[in-house]
């Protein structure tokens, strides 16, 4: 219990002394380091004590007055909402805001909410949250510190407000801990909504009107989802009598309606359509900022509630929402991917993408898909939150993100572009983890009977190898006489990207420990029976093979082709090169620049052409799915 607590509020700690610390020098950046140190090593105790300890750990039945001072809290939340909404005129999200916290007020302060429970709770998916949480957010927040020092010399029409910006990154991390932590519903609304205000307060962080304005989005459609869980709790305790996350599990099929309005809740909090809008916003923030809402924090939070509810969605209209929608997110998100160039929106729609894919997992309700939806779930915090951080430095160094600049950057920054080829290894190439995820989610997907479901994951897999094979081509096409370019990289940001690059590489190694003394344990306890086997011990010794292969190979070629002279190609495009390779000569012989660009497809998957008709679709169908839900319920 010590060091949950630690972990909760050390975090909170820290922000309140950094949100002080007004001076940009080496006392702040020392501060953030020891920080992310003890949080790191709380994170490694209780990983460690939990395997000693095991079994399942329900704390703290009586917490009258911790309960009084988060409903005070969430006033004070409410009121700080409010004061925006009503500076910015935008009154929604005011009375989306009093309402929910009238709501959860209404139910504390009656009473009513006075159900027999533990509202700390820990197991082994507990255990695999912490781990992703505490190690990847805390390197984001070590990259931050020269990233951020970046920034401002590069855009020095912002206001400097550094140390808010890291005081809110430490309260991200609080606030996942407590989530993570907490078994009743009220605590881990509380919790949740500390995220939601957050990520406002983050991507607004420059006050351009853009930024503003996507800020706004995000806070609204967040809110909705709040409303909703909000709705939930009062429903589960005044009809059902539970107030804990794991009692209203149990009830399965029984507890049909508040099961769908925490559903709703998590397709919002992870950016499903289509509520994807705040998390495309949320590209206009610092890297940091996109990154940590992208693979940490923000969006995990909501697929880690649908993880929890998945027993209670197996085989019900609840459960048909979630695949639905996450099925359908996978494929249109993915299509939506091929025609952006912008490197940060390329991951943003792969984010929601993969999101989709986990959520869709989570509403089959099998224990197969659940087992995929939690590794796809790590390989993806992983993986996402190196990428984000390497296309920011990145673009830091050359002065773009766009992919069509990246060409050739295994020439211009080899270093950059190895850490960039992990990432993107990671998420869509044998036998990393991303891919072997992906054969479980579509075994269960079959074993389920849903037709429809391995039409999206089939054709949305396919359409993810476009914009990876694509953006990894322009790494390693070397242009002749590209030139070295030097090395601006922070070493505080080479120590989090090179950290994080080794953690993909040993979770992928790794993966099959992962899942027998973690995942596998978590799937036993949530659906109460022996499991067989998810991958068979023949195909983990192929992927192992392949693993080395990959090391092998590049070795064994450097040691064959060493000492011998390099053989240098002239590109060719549809006429004789001119010699520079930088023009060909046409059929007339006449002389014509040379540029080589990746093909977008934008006449087919476009943003005018997909994006309108599929926010309509699944505004349809969630509409009607849970109508329908509800009413039967009802």
């Amino acid at each position: 219990m010590p060091m949950i607590a630690f972990l909760i509020l050390f975090p909170f700690a820290a922000a309140l002394v950094l949100s002080f610390m007004k001076r940009h020098g080496t006392g702040r950046k020392l501060f953030i380091f020891a920080s992310c140190i003890l949080i790191v090593a709380g994170v490694l105790y209780f990983t460690v004590d939990s395997f000693v300890g095991g079994g399942d750990l329900s704390l703290l039945p009586d917490t009258k007055v911790v309960d009084m001072g988060m409903l005070a809290a969430e006033i004070g939340m409410m009121g700080l909402i409010v004061y925006y909404g009503v500076r910015f005129r935008k009154y929604y999200v005011a009375l989306l805001s009093v309402v929910q916290t009238g709501l959860i007020a209404w139910l504390e302060l009656s009473g009513k909410n006075e159900i027999a429970g533990n509202h700390i709770f820990s197991d082994k998916l507990t255990v695999i949250m912490v781990l992703i949480v505490g190690i990847v957010g805390c390197l984001i927040c070590v990259y931050a510190v020269g990233y951020m020092k970046d920034y401002h010399a590069r855009h020095p029409e912002f206001a400097d407000r550094r140390s808010f910006f890291f005081a809110m990154l430490f309260v991200f991390l609080g606030a996942m801990f407590g989530l993570i932590f907490s078994s009743n519903l009220t605590w881990i609304y509380f919790f949740w909504e500390i995220t939601s205000l957050c990520s406002f307060l983050l991507i607004g962080y420059n006050k351009t009107p853009q930024a503003v304005r996507n800020s706004f989005r995000a806070l609204w459609m967040n809110l909705l989802g709040g409303l909703g869980f909000a709705a939930a709790i009062v429903y589960a305790a005044l009809v059902l009598h539970v107030n804990t996350l794991q009692d209203l599990v149990a009830l399965g099929g029984g507890a049909i309606i508040p099961v769908i309005l925490l559903a709703f809740a998590g397709l919002t909090k992870s950016a499903q359509l289509p509520f994807s809008g705040w998390l495309l916003g949320a590209m206009v923030a610092p890297t940091p900022t996109s990154a940590l809402l992208h693979s940490a924090t923000m969006v995990k939070a909501g697929v880690y509630l649908l993880i929890r509810l998945a027993p209670a969605m197996s085989g019900n209209l609840a459960g048909t929402m979630v695949t639905t929608i996450g099925g359908f997110t996978f494929l249109a998100t993915s299509m939506l991917a091929i025609s952006q160039s912008d490197g940060k929106k390329v991951l943003a729609y792969s984010t929601v993408s993969n999101l989709g894919l986990i959520a869709a997992c989570a509403g089959v309700g099998m224990h197969e898909a659940v087992w995929a939806g939690v590794l796809l779930m790590m390989f993806h915090a992983v993986s996402k939150s190196l990428m984000f951080l390497s296309v920011g430095a990145v673009e830091n160094s050359i002065g773009s993100r766009n992919i069509e600049d990246m060409h050739g950057l295994i020439v211009k920054l080899p270093e950059m572009a190895f850490v960039m080829i992990v990432g993107i290894a990671g998420m869509f190439l044998a036998p990393f983890g991303m891919l072997i995820s992906k054969w479980a989610a579509l075994k269960a997907f079959v074993d389920s009977k849903s037709i429809l479901l391995v039409v999206f994951l089939i054709f949305g897999s396919a359409t993810t190898l476009f914009y990876w094979t694509k953006w990894l081509g322009k790494l390693v096409a070397v242009i002749h006489n590209s030139e070295r370019l030097p090395n601006t990289v922070k070493g505080s940001e080479w120590f989090s990207l090179i950290s994080q690059a080794f953690l993909m590489i040993g979770l992928c190694i790794s993966f099959p420990l992962v899942s027998t003394y973690l995942v596998e344990p978590f799937l036993a306890d949530m659906f109460h029976e022996t499991l067989p086997a998810i991958i068979s011990s023949g195909n983990l010794y192929i992927m192992l093979i392949m693993l080395c292969a990959i090391v092998i190979l590049p070795i064994a070629v450097r040691f064959l082709t060493f000492g011998k002279k390099r053989k240098i190609v002239m590109s060719y495009m549809g006429g004789a090169n001119a010699g520079n390779d930088r023009a060909f000569v046409n059929s007339f012989g006449e002389q014509k620049p040379m540029y080589l660009a990746g093909w977008y497809m934008e006449e087919y998957f476009g943003e005018k052409k997909i994006l309108k008709p599929s926010l309509i679709l699944s505004t349809a169908a969630l509409l009607v799915l849970m109508t329908i839900a509800i009413g039967g319920a009802v």
